[in-house]
């Protein structure tokens, strides 16, 4: 039988930043399936800053969400009924079919997941593909070493505070950069960073990041860029290695950004570079760094902080509060 459900639509494109008359949520109940279909009542869905690219219809990596269709993101549910033998009822299961209260989609769109050893809101978070963006970033794109001085920009949110804390676990010195007293405090006292920066508190970050880091980063794991890719290029050392992960400082941006200005310290400094894309890796390292983290989780060394909204109707907000720097950790919608 079918499931009453509610989605959230995309019925125009947002110049600057997104707000409410960009969408509606209407209800879209989820039928019963039939072969080779599935049919899944979501528990939580994630936000993500990627959504806001796809709000665009600007060629990228990903095609645009449809307008006047429910937007697409991760989630993970339960299956209700299975037209599919490789799924049967009770599976804890993940896809790309969030921002919906239920969902009936080809059997294609799901992979069953193991919720005996994790928390089912994991696989969307440190063991889902935020933490494998923390784990590729940092150890595909800038080759992390030993020892190493690494810089890290919107390091309380959900791919920042897992890069940190992998950093650590590797022995590295780590530096993260934050704005508010909040979020400066999650950093220092919960994840025991070495130093911490909040940005909005300081005249000049290049100062800062120098005062921080006496010594110069080898490593800048990029969330933001503009002013804070501007700064970590000035402070880096010879040989550096930057990933950058995104540059929300300019999603919403309707024109360039002044900075960086210093993008010659790449040539002097001999720095490398590395954008990635996540999805690019899942096929070669998603195996082993479920392996990593679910054994980092067992022995109590890494961990999750979450912003939680509850419900649907709620999940705009949700959305709006990541870009305006709302969340610490990685933000999620409680949907059951």
């Amino acid at each position: 039988m079918s499931i009453a459900s509610r989605e959230v639509r995309l019925i125009s494109r947002p110049v600057g930043a997104p707000t409410l008359d960009n969408f509606e949520l209407v209800r879209a109940d989820a039928p019963a399936p039939g072969p080779g279909e599935v049919q899944v009542r979501n528990h939580w869905m994630a936000v993500d800053p990627a959504m806001r690219g796809r709000m665009s219809d600007a060629k990228s990596y990903v095609p645009p969400f449809e307008l006047n269709e429910a937007m697409q993101g991760l989630a993970i549910g339960e299956v209700i009924a299975s037209g599919d033998p490789n799924f049967k009822p009770g599976d804890r299961v993940t896809s790309r079919l969030g921002w919906r209260e239920a969902v009936t989609a080809p059997a294609s769109a799901f992979r069953v997941r193991d919720t005996s050893a994790l928390p089912e809101q994991a696989y969307l978070g440190f063991a889902g593909i935020t933490g494998l963006t923390a784990y590729v970033g940092l150890f595909e794109a800038a080759q992390l070493k030993e020892g190493d001085v690494v810089f890290v920009s919107a390091a309380s949110g959900g791919v920042g505070s897992l890069v940190c804390q992998m950093a650590k676990l590797k022995g590295c010195k780590v530096i993260g950069s934050a704005g508010g007293l909040r979020k400066i405090a999650y950093l220092r006292d919960e994840l025991k960073l070495d130093a911490v920066i909040d940005y909005k508190a300081e005249p000049s970050l290049t100062k800062a990041l120098a005062r921080a880091a006496p010594e110069g980063i080898d490593v800048y794991f990029d969330n933001v860029g503009a002013e804070h890719l501007q700064a970590a290029l000035a402070v880096a050392n010879k040989f550096a290695r930057f990933a950058l992960c995104g540059m929300i400082s300019t999603y919403n941006s309707t024109e360039p950004p002044a900075a960086p200005r210093n993008l010659m310290q790449v040539v002097i400094k001999n720095i490398r570079m590395q954008g990635f894309i996540t999805l690019n890796y899942v096929d070669r390292l998603e195996d082993q760094f479920l392996r990593e983290v679910t054994a980092w989780y067992a022995a109590g060394k890494i961990k999750e902080t979450e912003t939680v909204y509850e419900g649907i109707d709620h999940a705009l907000e949700a959305l709006f509060g990541l870009f305006s720097g709302e969340n610490i950790g990685r933000m999620l919608v409680k949907l059951a």
